[in-house]
């Protein structure tokens, strides 16, 4: 099996160095296919690939491409990839916002697998959705699901309608996770407390509770339960989120995302 990732950027070189470490295939393998050059220069020095700066003839000497350019750049780069493009070539895209049908469309290319991974990969924690044309063969969800493995865990969804809400979940859900540690820092820091101490405590509280919710048997309402003794101070903070409906308001912003990631659905 030979890949050719187009796009060299943060997700790109993820998949790349998780390709190579876990041996799903040699550097000699595998190509990055990256435009700027000072990009390429940077990819040069990582040493994990055959590097080019444009699609050519020899993309027809990949079996698996993967599209991990910004979505915005598809369509240029889509009238080049056509012209090279074999049948029985798979494309990957973990492009947010584009379907599959306006990729089949685009690249007159039938053979098209849709994912859509979160930044976690870049360590190995990823977790990335994906969904496949309706005449993708068995073979085609394994060896998709054994590649993006490499960077975490990988679902398999039949209804690809539901990555707009993966998108809004996993996809953004990092960023959602960065802006309450970054509110409670503030929170140490406006109680007297110094920041970098304030950071430690958030960071490591975080990591601790998150092992207690992945290996408990227990519901989130346990959990919860354990730690808010009536009358104490974490029940003073819970009711305060109750009282300003901090929940809903959570909700109503992943609603958005998801609403916002149909809308860039509507076109490529």
């Amino acid at each position: 099996m030979k890949i050719a990732i187009l796009g060299g950027g943060n997700m790109g070189m993820t998949y790349a160095k998780a390709f190579v470490s876990r041996k799903i295939v040699s550097k000699e393998e595998l190509l990055i296919i990256e435009k700027h050059d000072e990009k390429r220069e940077q990819l040069k020095l990582e040493g994990v690939a055959s590097l080019s700066a444009d699609i050519d003839d020899s993309i027809k000497n990949y079996d698996i491409l993967i599209v991990a350019v910004k979505p915005q750049d598809f369509r240029v780069l889509s009238e080049k990839l056509k012209s090279y493009l074999l049948e029985s070539q798979m494309i990957l895209s973990i492009m947010a916002g584009i379907q599959i049908a306006q990729i089949q469309q685009l690249l007159e290319h039938k053979n098209v697998v849709r994912a859509m991974p979160n930044t976690p990969a870049q360590l190995g924690f990823g977790v990335t959705a994906f969904t496949v044309a309706k005449d993708a063969t068995f073979e085609n969800i394994s060896i998709v699901d054994m590649l993006l493995e490499t960077t975490g865990k990988a679902i398999f969804m039949k209804d690809e309608t539901m990555l707009d809400a993966v998108t809004a979940l996993s996809g953004s859900g990092p960023a959602y996770f960065y802006y309450i540690v970054q509110n409670m820092i503030e929170a140490g820091k406006q109680m007297g407390m110094d920041e970098n101490i304030a950071a430690m405590l958030v960071k490591e509280t975080m990591m601790g509770a998150f092992q207690i919710l992945n290996h408990s048997k227990l519901s989130i309402d346990e959990l919860i339960a354990m730690v808010a003794s009536k009358g104490g101070t974490t029940e003073a903070a819970l009711n305060t989120f109750k009282q300003r409906e901090v929940g809903n308001h959570i909700i109503e912003a992943l609603k958005n995302a998801e609403k916002r990631a149909k809308e860039l659905s509507g076109g490529a």
